[in-house]
This record gives structure tokens, sequence and C-alpha cells, in this order.
């Protein structure tokens, strides 16, 4: 079994990524929330998936609280559902949570764990690309407000998370694919090797080759590890993963996510690596290698509905890398490396942005 370790301020925590992981969940559930009354939090299309057997054939049925799938479930009102459902069925401090699904599933359930009682353990078993190579790693929890994304949340690190790579056949080309773009940040912000390995491997990953998606999923946790390990409070260097995602949750909320969250990360990417370029922070080259790889990983380059400017800045306002008011970015230097400014982001004027956003409409 293949492990990454994450390292925090409490220990540190194993990810595991092998296929077939998710066939012995009890097993590993057992080991790693010992003697502990067990609920497993999860939307209803994943949970369905896992009573059929589809998820490796588990056939393990712990106590089991759902959700409508999406991101728009995402909310402090489905937290506050299922925070109750916990008390009526009198789940003590002595519990744990398996969040089983993508990534709402996992800030969802994540946040549920840290804020219940004062905080349980829980597990992590993420189903989709995007939250088995991202998401699901370096303890964030979060839920949505109609202010923004991810603003009200927690640091609550896993006890393990359970990357199975063979659960990625049950999802939609869509969803796939979507995830393949935190990859390609990955590659962008920290390795790129990893980069060109992408470039060289896009047709193996869309037809999703095993070996291919396990390096794939093997080498982006092992980048994000390393960088949280390092930063578990995003009070430094952890900020380079927001690569793209300043764009991208602005993109998000003023399309109602219609836009699905790795394809706005991607997006983001086209949008930031221009504004890099016009800052004088990087050469176009990157932004072009950025465009040519998503687009061959099947992922859009420019916003599928009109979204004006004003609207993207709006919600960018929001964002909680800003300081003083002034909108920040964590921006590319070239592929395979970051910066610059002292917290790893760069303020931008709106005239810079706005001209930026061009790139993607």
């Amino acid at each position: 079994m293949s492990t990454v370790t994450v390292r925090h301020a409490q220990g540190s925590y194993p990810v595991y990524v092998e296929p077939g992981l998710a066939g012995r969940l009890e097993e590993l559930v057992g080991r790693h929330l010992p003697d502990r009354r067990v609920a497993m939090i999860a939307d209803r299309t994943v949970h369905e998936l896992y009573k059929a057997g589809r998820l490796g054939g588990s056939r393990w049925e712990p106590e089991t609280l759902t959700f409508p799938a999406g991101e728009r479930s995402k909310t402090r009102e489905t937290w506050s559902l299922l925070t109750d459902q916990l008390l009526r069925l009198n789940f003590g401090r002595d519990s744990g949570i398996v969040a089983l699904g993508g990534g709402v599933a996992g800030d969802l359930a994540g946040f549920v764990a840290a804020t219940y009682l004062r905080g349980v353990p829980y597990l992590q078993v993420p189903t989709s690309l995007l939250a088995m190579l991202d998401a699901s790693v370096g303890g964030k929890t979060a839920v949505d407000t109609a202010e923004g994304k991810n603003l009200i949340g927690a640091f609550h690190p896993p006890v393990a998370v359970l990357a199975d790579p063979g659960v990625l056949g049950t999802l939609p080309d869509r969803e796939y694919r979507a995830g393949l773009a935190e990859a390609v940040k990955h590659g962008l912000i920290a390795d790129l090797d990893y980069f060109e390995w992408m470039e060289r491997q896009a047709e193996q990953l869309l037809a999703r080759e095993a070996g291919a998606v396990e390096h794939l999923v093997r080498r982006s946790v092992e980048i994000k590890a390393q960088v949280v390990s390092e930063d578990e409070r995003e009070t430094g260097r952890r900020a380079i993963l927001n690569a793209g995602h300043t764009v991208a949750h602005a993109i998000e909320r003023a399309t109602q996510y219609r836009v699905l969250h790795g394809e706005a990360v991607g997006l983001g990417l086209v949008a930031e690596t221009a504004l890099a370029t016009g800052l004088g922070v990087a050469s176009p080259e990157a932004g072009a290698r950025v465009v040519a790889l998503l687009e061959r990983l099947g992922l859009p380059t420019r916003v599928p509905e009109p979204v004006g400017p004003d609207r993207l800045l709006a919600a960018m306002g929001r964002d909680k890398k800003n300081r003083g008011g002034g909108i920040r970015f964590a921006l590319p230097r070239a592929v395979g490396r970051m910066g610059p400014g002292p917290d790893w982001t760069t303020e931008a004027a709106e005239a810079t942005i706005v001209a930026a956003l061009h790139a993607i409409s």
C-alpha cells in the first residue's frame, strides 16, 4: 500500500493511495477509528453507489447520514441538519465520522467533525478525482455562504485518507476531467517534471489508464502533502495551492455553480497566468502551456456562459487571501515555480484584473 504522510501541529496522518482500498473500508476504519461509534456522511448519489457495491464491493454499512449531491448542499443549513441528526441519535464524544464522497462531502463532513461536541475524529474516503488528489488532503473544512465560498470553516486534520483510484470508474466524464485541473495546478505551482509528464500522458489520462491515474493521484498527493506539512494554517507558502482559485471561486459563484469547481480552477489558471504575464511576473510561455494542456485534457479555457467582469470582481472582493481591501492572487513565475510576494500572493489593480479576464471571455 503506497502511503504519503501529512504532518500537522498535533502529529501526522497517512494518505493511502491504492486500488482496492474501498473494499477494505471496514478494516481501515477499525484501524484508524478504533472502539468508536461511527457515522458515515455521504451525498445521496455516492451512498447509492456504495450500497450497490460499485465502490469496491464493501458491504459494511454503519449508521449513515446523507444529503443532496452538489455544491448547493455545502451550507450552514445542511451542516445544521447533519449535526442535529447526530445529536438525536445520541452520538457522543467517543464517536467518529467517515466522509464518503467528493469535495463537497469531505468539506461538509469534515466541518461537522470539527464542530460536533467541539471536535471528533474523522476519516476521509474521497470518491472523485478532485477530492482524491487535492480536497481530501490538508485538513481544511468549510461551508459556503451567500457572500462567498468556503468562508465559514475550520482546520481539522483527518485521521487518515483512503484514496482508491479504482472507484473513479463511477465518475461521469465531465467530473473526471474537472479533477484533472487540480493536477495541472500542482504541476504549475511546484513541479515542472510532473507538468511535462501530464503533457506526455494526456491521452492516457483521458482514457483513465490505471497506471497513469494512480501515478497522477500519488504525485499530486505528494505535492500537496509537502506544502501543507510546511504550512498547516496557510500563513505562508500554502497560499500557492490557491493558484487559479481567486478567479475560480468567483466564476462558481457568478454562475451559481453551473461551472464545476475543477472547470473553474482551470479557467482560473488561464486568467491568473495571463494576469502574471500582464504584471511582468511570468512570461507568456507559462500561460500558453497551461491553455494547451487544459485543452488536451478536455477542459474549457473560455467561460461557457456570459459573465461580466463586474460580477467577477465583486465576488473576488470576498476572497480569503485579500488584505486591506485589495484583491490578491497566488501567481506563477513559470511552470513549476511560484512567487513573488512575502506571503506568496500579489495584489493587482482592478483594471489589470479585467484585462486578464479577457483571456477566458
